[in-house]
């Protein structure tokens, strides 16, 4: 089978992409899309075809897209899109006749084919299944033993996610999910297979069910059946663990705070919010600024949550290195203090407090009961960290007393990236990195 040419694609994709969650132009209005490459993957019905796609939307700077095509006879029945009109791309003319051209790994008859072709050493799967939660990946389960991770966004020919997991599992760091295969088209990462964690939980989803017991029986956090500090505690060694491990494979460089703060600053300046006091915020990133010994900088996680952990038999293990998707990936790859991962965390600590507040019957804001939970698994986390980190040595200021301010001046550069965030979003949430906020002045 020959391919779609480059107008019918494109014109499909235009209409394709806006409802895909993968897609990173959510809201605005696709003007061109460039069909950079089309190759056919697999020309027996069903064929299946690869796009590489430069997309062009209003407000924002060009994004290349990773688009897998699946065609079927347009006289044939597509019961697997039954209740998935997004996967739908419509009808495309081919040298077969006319098909039906949809989202290829809805259809898992042609994910098999594409896992069986493209890691055949790895095993022959029977089944697989599509993690279906919002995410700028795809990600399929196939017997529950692997993951293929396919990735949308080619925004260089390496991918940054893979690139720090080849490196973490090179210096022996043990508590990822390595790679076991690697998709691969002329230099460019187009996906790679992981090991499925089976029975894995995320910290997001412990965490809430902590707060749950807690709310259920109206005990102190230290008291109810779901008191989550040990493994806040682990969680914090954990992440100690993994800068060590960072450090190791992409190096250790000095400080640069006040690099960090002019940062931290110009991020200030762009918000735009009459209750957040910026004279206060500037005089905490200037102190900072002011250090001559603020730790090391190294290659960080850069987007760590609850929601990018996972708790498993054999403890914590670290999803997703692809770092915050709206930032630019040189400004993801650049060394910073590793405080910027254990001020995410905290900051995930305090949202889950709020989430589970509002989930509550007559919800609202927390009591006195759930801020301290947060603030007993604030202080185990950090703890936790703390203490693994001077062990292994390297990760701190030589002068530990710096260590609090270097953490609150990040801790605070996040509730103000959040607010951003909020006010863009959810304005009905900025309520929440607010509250943080003046906890820290």
């Amino acid at each position: 089978m020959q391919a779609p040419t480059e107008q019918t694609v494109a014109d499909a994709l235009k209409r394709f992409l806006p409802n895909q969650r993968w897609f990173g132009g959510k809201g605005r209005e696709i003007t061109k899309v460039i069909p950079e490459r089309i190759q056919v993957l697999r020309d027996d019905w069903p064929a299946l075809v690869r796009v590489e796609a430069e997309v062009h939307a209003e407000g924002i700077g060009p994004e290349r897209y990773n688009v897998l095509i699946g065609l079927r006879p347009a006289d044939w029945t597509l019961t697997f899109l039954e209740g998935n009109s997004d996967a739908l791309i419509g009808e495309l003319a081919t040298d077969e006749g006319p098909a039906w051209g949809y989202e290829a790994v809805r259809d898992s008859e042609l994910a098999l084919k594409l896992f069986r072709s493209l890691f055949p050493g790895i095993m022959d799967p029977q089944r697989v299944r599509p993690i279906t939660a919002e995410m700028s990946n795809t990600m399929l389960i196939y017997d529950d033993q692997v993951v293929f991770k396919i990735f949308r966004t080619l925004s260089e020919k390496v991918n940054l996610d893979l690139e720090v997991l080849e490196e973490l599992g090179r210096v022996g760091f043990p508590n990822i999910a390595a790679p076991l295969g690697v998709w691969r088209e002329d230099g460019t990462d187009l996906g790679m297979v992981q090991q499925y964690l089976a029975g894995g939980v995320d910290g997001w989803a412990l965490a809430l069910t902590s707060l749950r017991d807690m709310f259920g029986s109206r005990a102190d956090p230290w008291v109810s059946g779901g008191d989550f500090a040990a493994e806040a505690r682990r969680l914090g060694t954990t992440t100690a663990e993994l800068h060590h491990a960072l450090g190791q494979a992409f190096g250790f460089a000095p400080a640069e705070p006040a690099d960090w703060a002019a940062a931290m600053e110009g991020q200030l300046t762009r918000i735009d919010y009459p209750d957040l006091d910026k004279e206060r915020a500037a005089r905490i990133f200037q102190r900072l600024a002011a250090l001559d010994d603020a730790g090391p900088a190294i290659r960080v996680h850069g987007d760590m949550h609850l929601g990018q952990v996972m708790r498993t038999d054999t403890g914590w293990y670290v999803l997703d290195f692809g770092g915050e998707p709206s930032r630019p990936v040189e400004e993801r790859r650049m060394p910073t203090s590793p405080m910027k991962d254990v001020a995410g965390m905290l900051r995930s600590l305090h949202y889950a407090t709020w989430s589970a507040a509002a989930a509550q019957e007559g919800g609202g804001e927390p009591d006195e009961l759930a801020r301290e939970w947060e603030e007993r698994n604030r202080g185990a986390f950090v703890d936790g960290y703390f203490q693994a980190a001077r062990r292994l040595g390297g990760l701190l200021p030589k002068d530990e007393d710096n260590f609090g301010l270097v953490l609150k001046a990040f801790e605070l550069d996040r509730g103000i990236y959040e607010i951003g965030y909020e006010l863009s979003h959810r304005p009905e949430w900025v309520k929440i990195p607010m509250a943080a906020i003046e906890s820290l002045y």
